[in-house]
């Protein structure tokens, strides 16, 4: 396939999948009844179900299920002084170029005309670098001290904390912090739907370690990140992991692996994992006392690096399918149903006939809400246009009762990938379900 016909393809498939989360509740433009503001994104309800469901697997996985790692939920706002002594104050930007003519930015290694504007033809200024920190103030004074930042990344809230978790808890190294929680970067050209916004989602783990460990579980983490990534369904053949030259790294990274993922726009970082050896206790003059020898030490720090809205996207991706049947193609969500927003779908076959209504609520859908919580009653339209919203929104089973379920305490189990039908009985849906909550 040309590289023409890659993008094109690439572009429509972004528009179904941007289409398809607005019209089913996952994400809408962020302040769109007043023209939309770029870089912003709202949660739906179902977007915010799957969000959620993936933090909630990050968090089994990396924190609940280790005896060494401590969660932390750190502010937004610091003090200027914690940017100023990593050097974010200072040199935290992207090279900016301004069309003379339209007077539109573009970041300058994202075009690939560095003279001429795309959209109008004027001509591109010589690049500099633009601070992508959202600067605020706090308090009332309107002096230099008041000055502060939403914070760029999530980072720098566990390394501030480091000393009050070592004093709190006396962990023994090697030990990890972790934080899921919002960053916000004043990109120039915000794009991509959810792949770079102003305000985003990270989860992030800084394992301490002893400076001669650092190489071992550097190797441990990348093995337990590829693992996590397939444990909740991005397709594995279009994950890659690339070793980061030296002279693209950060600052403060002595090795980095990015995880890339081929996404309908291309090949772009998913998450990272980097060595950032001891930059940031050493930046903060902080350090910790080794109860093996009683020797004071700088521990050196692994960091894998998660972007939540950018597995999100990278979910969706990996989850959309269509097929047709008698000529008409069906869209739908092909999620793991531990990751679906909703688990399963319960309706009565006709919504004007209340014996049908009364026993699909009560024998059916209020024990299966009880148990599972993510399950949604469905009534609108007929049974057809009930199941091809529901494959949108990614349901794995539909459940229906009919006037048969009266009398044998059976429902239809409908499968949404293959739409293969069961009768289930009803005292068995809730094993019928959990023996399916892969």
């Amino acid at each position: 396939m040309s590289k023409e016909n890659e993008k094109k393809e690439g572009s429509e498939l972004m528009e179904k999948i941007v289409s398809l989360c607005k019209r089913r509740g996952f994400i809408f433009p962020g302040s769109e009844i007043y023209g939309g503001l770029a870089g912003t994104w709202d949660w739906g309800h179902f977007g915010l179900a799957l969000k959620n469901n993936v933090k909630a697997s990050w968090w089994k996985k990396f924190v609940d299920s280790r005896r060494d790692m401590y969660g932390i939920d750190a502010a937004i706002l610091m003090r200027q002084e914690v940017w100023q002594a990593t050097g974010h104050a200072e040199h935290f930007a992207d090279p900016m170029v301004e069309c003379d003519k339209c007077h539109k930015r573009f970041r300058a290694d994202q075009i690939e005309d560095k003279v001429k504007c795309a959209d109008c033809g004027g001509k591109l200024s010589e690049a500099r670098q633009f601070n992508m920190m959202f600067q605020t103030k706090v308090g009332a004074s309107e002096d230099s001290s008041s000055i502060s930042y939403l914070r760029p990344e999530t980072a720098q809230g566990v390394f501030v904390n480091f000393k009050n978790t070592v004093d709190a808890f006396h962990p023994k190294l090697p030990f990890g912090m972790a934080q899921i929680g919002k960053a916000f970067r004043n990109e120039i050209t915000p794009r991509d739907f959810i792949f770079r916004q102003r305000e985003f989602e990270q989860m992030e783990i800084e394992y301490f370690v002893r400076p001669e460990d650092w190489e071992r579980y550097f190797e441990f983490f990348k093995d337990e990140m590829f693992e996590w990534i397939e444990e909740i369904g991005i397709d594995m053949t279009k994950v890659h992991d690339i070793e980061i030259a030296a002279e693209d790294r950060a600052h403060y990274s002595s090795r980095t692996v990015d995880f890339e993922f081929e996404y309908p726009f291309g090949q772009k970082e998913l998450f990272g994992l980097a060595y950032r050896s001891d930059f940031d206790l050493k930046t903060h003059k902080l350090d910790y006392i080794d109860e093996e020898n009683s020797k004071k030490i700088i521990p050196h720090v692994i960091e894998p690096s998660f972007g939540l809205d950018r597995a999100v996207l990278a979910l969706l991706t990996s989850a959309y399918a269509e097929d047709e049947k008698d000529g008409e193609v069906r869209s739908y969500l092909k999620f793991k149903p531990s990751m679906a927003p909703v688990i399963c779908a319960v309706s009565p076959l006709l919504k004007n006939k209340p014996e049908l209504v009364e026993y699909a609520n009560t024998k059916v859908f209020a024990p299966l809400k009880a148990e599972f919580g993510r399950v949604a009653w469905d009534d609108n339209g007929n049974i057809g246009k009930r199941y091809r919203r529901q494959d949108e929104i990614g349901t794995p089973f539909c459940i229906v009762v009919d006037f048969e379920t009266l009398t044998d305490n059976e429902v239809t189990v409908r499968d949404r990938d293959t739409g293969a039908q069961e009768r289930v009985k009803v005292e068995a849906l809730k094993d019928y379900i959990k023996n399916r909550l892969v």
